[in-house]
């Protein structure tokens, strides 16, 4: 049996440029096979450089990723996408800017071999504020929010830093916890979104990375307990965006725990793996004194 694939939920109300990240994260995929689902082919205008084939319901996509149209039978297309050879290495699902994306997850979690990595939000940093409190719109973009384990404050270079610091402070209080990242036009690091930053062998010691962002690792030569250290881990107090790696239980099992924003999971790992956990997060922001205590177990 193979491992269970990533799914990531992308969503957010209409324009609030969940295409364009779909687009940047296929352009930066760094070898991963992406597979990407939405509702309609209409709805989703991908770059047309990256399109290497078309049929009636799936796009190839340069470097091994494609695009498949879900209609009304999202499972049907997720099995589908799982047979295939080579199978994708991570599932990306857009959905629409009025849909919930908890409804979804409900869905995924009826199938076998498909493991929610996280949803991830996109909202207008321009607009957000004022959309929430519209008395058409204003209910789903919160539920919308409220769904969300990262939220992708987009188009941020179209407010002033004071007006963005405000509306941070109002996700904030909205949705206490959740990852937040700015971005402009979509440009996120594939790493805050992708299940993919885990090296099969972590080094110690930070190691930077792009877009402001620092990684990592904490160690742990003895058995610890797995779901206590993913609940710390998740906690908005480290200011960590993602989390992944290896330990071994009190059980002496060796499990395999990840974080995504304020999301945290722990599954038993199939395989031989280097014991550590691979932490990600932004500089200033990331506590990385409170993650070595946690390390030296205080």
């Amino acid at each position: 049996m193979s491992d269970p694939l990533p799914v990531t939920v992308i969503g957010g109300y209409l324009g609030s440029g969940k295409t364009t990240l779909v687009n940047h994260l296929l352009r930066n995929a760094n070898g991963l096979r992406l597979a990407v689902l939405v509702n309609e082919f209409g709805e989703l205008a991908i770059d047309e450089d990256l399109i290497e084939a078309e049929d009636d319901d799936i796009i190839s996509i340069a470097g091994g990723c494609v695009c498949c149209s879900f209609g009304s039978d999202l499972t049907g297309a997720m099995m589908d996408l799982a047979k295939l050879d080579p199978r994708p290495d991570h599932l990306l699902i857009e959905s629409s800017g009025v849909a919930i994306p908890s409804a979804i997850v409900g869905s995924i979690s009826l199938l076998d071999g498909f493991r929610v990595d996280g949803i991830i939000i996109l909202a207008d940093a321009e607009t957000l504020q004022r959309s929430a409190n519209d008395k058409y719109m204003g209910d789903t973009v919160l539920r919308q929010l409220a769904d969300a384990n990262i939220v992708v404050l987009n188009k941020a270079d179209l407010v002033d830093r004071e007006s963005l610091n405000k509306t941070k402070d109002w996700l904030d209080q909205e949705n206490a916890g959740v990852g937040l990242v700015e971005a402009t036009h979509g440009n996120v690091s594939p790493e805050i979104i992708l299940d993919s930053f885990l090296e099969r062998k972590p080094s110690v010691g930070p190691v930077h990375t792009t877009n402001d962002l620092e990684r990592t690792v904490i160690q742990f030569p003895n058995p610890v307990d797995a779901e206590k250290l993913a609940e710390k881990l998740a906690s908005d107090q480290l200011g960590l965006i993602r989390a992944k790696g290896f330990v071994t239980s009190l059980s002496g099992e060796k499990k395999l725990v990840q974080v995504v924003g304020n999301r945290w999971e722990v599954s038993i790992a199939k395989g031989k793996f280097t014991d550590g956990i691979v932490c990600l997060g932004f500089k200033g922001v990331m506590e990385k004194q409170e993650l070595r205590l946690i390390e030296v177990g205080e």
